[in-house]
């Protein structure tokens, strides 16, 4: 396969141990251009030491890793990406401005105009020292760095952690931009509203394991919601229990409590019999079906 056709991230069979320890297992995964791809999994999963493997900062034990069909050490291959690490560790004495010109030599230059605009976009002071910025003003500083060059793959780990609620929403709205340029987004995180508000298509990683690989449409599907029907007298016991998609019945003074999976259709015809008062849903609950990965892992 040519540079040209290769895919932004591929992986085959790859695999790093430290000592005993299997942090990153058998991993095959392939995320294609354009897509926002999630990469999920608790701290200690191994999505970090995936993507320092992806980048060449580590060798693998086993396997292979490319990006854009070559090794990600390749400094022709660093120039189109970007990279936000979860903890950007740098000299406290350096201003925003520094880094700036620092990472932009590097890669052989960045847009200046777009540079300026994400400055101003999040509010950074790029004059300021590093050591003066709060652990948010920080993290606008990575964020700058790793768009600023206008990359063609974009590897961001845990990348709104300590913005505010504002910022990360701005946050988002850059993401989508740079995806409709044509950029890929890799995004490790262990925030699933984040995630499913981004990405096409996730991979669930368990202690080094791709546990999952599917769409975020697939997860909704089987994804897990709470139901409280609450009604103008008692619900009729067994009215719910063999319903499709009902996984668990509560009955209270109100009315009823229910938990499904998928589609709610055969939940809301079962409740035309009932005289429905109101019905209350937090919607589908996505982090539930992530922690079924392991909870089911755990039991086997």
């Amino acid at each position: 396969m040519t540079p040209a056709a290769a895919p932004p991230i591929a992986t085959r069979g790859l695999t790093k141990r430290f000592g005993r320890l299997t942090a990153v297992d058998s991993l095959d995964l392939a995320v294609e251009r354009g897509e926002v791809f999630g990469f999920l999994g608790p701290n200690g999963a191994g999505k970090t030491t995936t993507i320092r493997l992806l980048l060449g900062f580590l060798n693998p034990t086993a396997g292979a890793a490319a990006v854009f069909g070559r090794p990600g050490a390749d400094p022709a291959i660093r120039r189109r990406i970007g990279y936000l690490p979860a903890d950007l560790a740098l000299d406290p004495r350096y201003t925003a401005c520094d880094v700036i010109e620092f990472f932009g030599a590097l890669r052989g230059g960045c847009d200046r105009q777009f540079t300026a605009s994400l400055l101003e976009r999040f509010a950074l002071d790029p004059a300021r020292p590093l050591g003066d910025l709060s652990t948010g003003n920080r993290r606008k500083v990575g964020i700058v760095q790793a768009f600023m060059h206008r990359p063609d793959l974009l590897i961001l780990d845990g990348p709104t952690s300590g913005l505010d609620p504002l910022l990360q929403q701005e946050f988002h709205r850059l993401i989508r931009e740079e995806v409709a340029r044509g950029a890929t987004v890799f995004l490790s995180s262990h925030v699933l509203p984040e995630v499913e508000a981004l990405a096409s298509r996730v991979g669930i990683l368990r202690k080094g394991r791709l546990v999952t690989l599917a769409s975020i449409d697939d997860l909704r599907r089987k994804a897990r919601q709470r139901i409280d029907i609450f009604t103008a007298g008692p619900v009729p016991r067994g009215l719910f229990e063999a319903v499709s998609g009902v996984r668990s019945v509560a009955y209270h003074d109100g009315g009823v409590q229910l938990v499904v999976e998928g589609t709610v259709d055969a939940v809301i015809k079962a409740a035309a019999a009932l005289t429905v008062e109101r019905i209350y849903t937090p919607g589908q609950d996505l982090e539930d079906l992530f922690l079924e990965y392991y909870d089911a892992s755990d039991e086997t």
